[in-house]
C-alpha cells in the first residue's frame, strides 16, 4: 500500500523538509529538468535498481504527470518500500528545476 499526495501539498513539504525524491521519468526527461536532489530511477529500469534503496527511508515518487509514478509506487510498495506518489508531477511543479545529471 502506498499514499498519494497532490503536487501542492508536496511543494509545501519540500520547502520545509529534505525529502528523498525518486524521479521515475526516463533519463532524457530527468536531464532536461528535475527537482534538486531527486534521484533518477527510470520506470523502465526499476526491476534492476529498486533493491538499491533503503527500506527504512520514506520516498516520494514523481514523474511527468502522475501515471508512471503511480505504477512505480505500486511496484515499490509491493517490495515493502514506504512510498508516496506525487500526483501532478513535474508538469505541475512550480519550484526550482535543475538541469543535468
Amino acid at each position: 500500500m502506498y499514499k498519494s499526495i497532490m503536487i501542492d501539498e508536496f511543494e509545501q513539504l519540500e520547502k520545509r523538509n529534505e525529502l528523498a525524491i525518486i524521479d521515475v521519468r526516463e533519463e532524457d526527461e530527468y536531464v532536461s529538468g528535475h527537482i534538486k536532489g531527486a534521484k533518477s530511477m527510470p520506470l523502465s529500469m526499476l526491476q534492476e535498481t529498486a533493491e538499491s534503496l533503503d527500506k527504512s527511508q520514506h520516498y516520494y515518487i514523481i514523474c511527468h504527470a502522475g501515471g508512471r509514478s503511480q505504477m512505480a509506487s505500486e511496484y515499490f510498495a509491493s517490495l515493502g518500500y514506504d512510498v508516496t506518489n506525487v500526483m501532478g508531477g513535474m508538469s505541475a511543479w512550480r519550484g526550482e528545476v535543475v538541469d543535468g545529471l
